[in-house]
Order: structure tokens, then sequence, then C-alpha cells
């Protein structure tokens, strides 16, 4: 990656957020470009900052990290949250997700797994922790309260759609299918259009659902 991705970290607990700091500035590819103590701070820097990332957590004073998120994305879309937290529950889960977050980590995840997911989520691509992906398909196991046109993808946007639900990156379907990776691009954008999903993250779960991809597949 020849630019460094430009990160803003959000905790409310200073050991925390300087062990993440000191943590990410090993990284070459990475750019800590300021750091939030609360909700709200988070989101006045991201006004302020434009970083590619902000690493959220949830639990904070003045504002939690879904309504920052919330705020964020509103304000400013092209930002990508990538939510750290201690917190598996459904009611932190899902909620986060809504709010548009793409990736989702707990805090005692492999320092090398949040690296991933920070260049994953910084292009745009979904990262979720296993044992949120069960937490979520509990949830998305009840029967759809109404069924959206999966008929209208293409064979080949099932494809694309099963592989982004396995995990694979544009970069690596592209491979695998033997296209260009803008042409793997298009057909991202026409599965969230289709699907009226806003990330690639609400397309994967929206596949588990439908059972267009298992578990066991990813």
């Amino acid at each position: 990656m020849s630019e460094k991705v430009r990160v803003l970290v959000v905790d409310d607990h200073p050991v925390v957020r300087k062990g993440l700091i000191a943590m990410l500035d090993t990284e070459e590819g990475i750019q800590v470009v300021g750091e939030a103590r609360s909700g709200k701070e988070a989101v006045e820097l991201a006004f302020s900052l434009k970083p590619q990332v902000v690493l959220m957590d949830l639990v904070m004073p003045e504002m939690d990290g879904i309504e920052a998120t919330r705020r964020i994305k509103q304000k400013a879309p092209e930002v990508n949250i990538l939510v750290l937290t201690s917190f598996s529950t459904n009611d932190k889960v899902l909620p986060s997700l809504n709010a548009g977050a793409i990736g989702y980590l707990l805090k005692d995840s492999d320092p090398n797994e949040l690296v991933r997911a920070i260049y994953r989520v910084a292009q745009g691509e979904g990262s979720l922790d296993p044992a949120v992906t069960q937490q979520v398909l509990k949830q998305y196991r009840a029967p759809l309260k109404e069924v959206k046109p999966v008929e209208q993808l293409t064979d080949r946007e099932v494809e694309v759609l099963r592989l982004m639900a396995r995990g694979y990156s544009n970069q690596e379907i592209a491979r695998l299918l033997v296209l260009s990776p803008a042409t793997v691009f298009t057909h991202v954008n026409r599965i969230l259009t289709k699907l009226n999903v806003s990330s690639r993250t609400q397309a994967v779960l929206y596949a588990l659902r439908r059972g267009l991809v298992t578990l066991d597949e990813k």
C-alpha cells in the first residue's frame, strides 16, 4: 500500500488507547492521526481529521460508540468504522452494523488480526470477528419479515456475493473469477444496490441469512 492508512483511535480508557496507538505506530502502513476519549470527541475529530478508519470503542461517556458511528456516517460517509470492543452481545453488534460500522472485532483479538482488519476496512471491505458472526446469525435465523429481491441478482453477482461472504477481497475475487478488479468493483456496487444495503458487511449478513453461503463454507 503506497500511502499509509490514516486511523483515528477512540477509547475512553487511557491505558487501552495509548496501548493501541503504540502498537499501531509499529506498523509501517498505518498512521495514527488522532485519538479521542469519547464518542462526542470522536465525531468532532472524524470531521476535522478525515481519517480513513475510525477504530471505535462502544461504551464511552458523553456519547456511546454506536451513536458516534451513526453521526460520522451521516456527515462523512467516506470514513469507515471498525468497532473494537469487549462486547459481542446482540444489543451492541446489530445496532453498530446498522449505524454504519463495517467491521467488528473483540479486544481479545490477535494484534495481527486487528492490523489486517484495519487494512480491509480502509478498502471498504468488512471484517467480523467469528464470535460476532455467530451472534448475528442467531438474530438472522428468524423468519424474514420481507424478502429482498435476491432473484434480481445475476448468476455472476450471486457468485461474487458468495465469495464476499467467504471473506475474499475484491482483488482476490478478481483473481479467482479471472476478472478485472474494476469489474468486480462494479459487481459489488450493483449487489449493494439491488439488496438495498449500504455496506459489504450487510450484504454478507444477508447472504448468510438467505443460505447463499454457510459458516462451514466461510
